[in-house]
């Protein structure tokens, strides 16, 4: 179990029940692999993350300040947000972003979506979180489906042993940033810390920026304000401000069983935005997923999600 822990994030309060909550943010989590997509094809990938990140932090730093005020929040607060941030936006978002220049967004929200179990194998030593047989099951049912998606991808070739090591660690540090939200338990509101996360991993991304890429590859197209415009709004604040709220209303585990659902509406995104082929078995791959959610999600007594 970890140490005692300050109050966690305060949940702003909602008008809308949370299973409409979770259905919207699996609908944003998954369409930003699509939505960035075609965004990067005007602009190099870490330019484009950094400005999101550092556009939407600021802007939700105000919001912060605007709902819930001066933040009560400590140096070990502020600390473990910049730790999580860095985690969870300059590695996990830096990581995937590059490897969508060469990679499918369809692929991208595959691999993500092994997140839960990464989370489910770590949460019990860290975070004291009760497994029982039935989670594991519905765990394994989800990495049968993930399995036979990637399966049919990498048979055919489509995707690259590279593209798949970087979304691969994306993952990784994505469900550390996860277990460290839930570890530390820092302080605040949702919109502050969820804002300084964002600048955390935006100016952690910028001498990479300035290291790496070239400025000149940036093409100020309309296409691109508007995939911008939807990454920070939809994405940064939308999506980002509702897996925060739902990670504390529900366990780390149950929380992030929810990218089981990225793989299906991955696909989706990725066949409606960009045209990218749905193989037969990644539809096969969606049957054991869901149940899989479900028994992961499915608690002996009612879930707080």
């Amino acid at each position: 179990m970890p140490a005692a822990a300050p109050a966690p994030l305060a949940a702003p309060r909602t008008f809308l029940p949370l299973p409409l909550l979770v259905a919207l943010f699996c609908v944003l989590w998954s369409s930003a692999f699509a939505g960035a997509k075609m965004a990067l094809a005007h602009c190099p990938p870490l330019t484009l993350l950094s400005t999101r990140l550092l556009l939407a932090g600021i802007i939700m730093l105000a919001l912060a300040w605007a709902v819930d005020g001066r933040p009560r929040m400590g140096r070990r607060d502020v600390a473990a947000l910049v730790f999580i941030g860095i985690l969870n936006n300059a590695i996990y978002l830096g990581l995937n972003w590059t490897a969508l220049t060469f990679t499918s967004s369809a692929y991208t929200a595959v691999l993500t979506s092994c997140l839960p179990l990464v989370v489910a194998l770590f949460a019990g030593p860290l975070l004291g979180e009760r497994m029982t047989l039935v989670k594991w099951a519905g765990i394994g049912l989800g990495l049968i489906g993930v399995v036979v998606v990637l399966r049919s991808r990498l048979a055919g070739a489509h995707e690259s042993v590279e593209g798949t090591l970087l979304i691969g660690g994306g993952m990784l540090a994505l469900s550390a940033g996860t277990l460290a939200f839930k570890y530390f338990v820092p302080r605040g509101g949702v919109w502050s810390g969820n804002a300084i996360q964002c600048l955390a991993g935006g100016l952690t991304l910028v001498p990479v920026v300035l290291l790496r890429e070239d400025f000149h590859q940036v093409n100020l197209t309309p296409e691109l304000f508007a995939g911008l415009a939807y990454l920070v709004v939809a994405v940064s604040i939308g999506g980002y401000g509702l897996w925060f709220y739902l990670l504390t209303r529900s366990s780390a585990t149950a929380a992030s069983s929810l990218h089981f659902l990225m793989p299906p509406l991955g696909l989706f995104f990725g066949w409606l935005l960009l045209g990218e082929a749905v193989p037969p078995l990644d539809i096969l791959g969606i049957a054991p997923i869901a149940l899989g959610i479900w028994l992961v999600t499915r608690p002996a007594r009612p879930l707080r999600l």
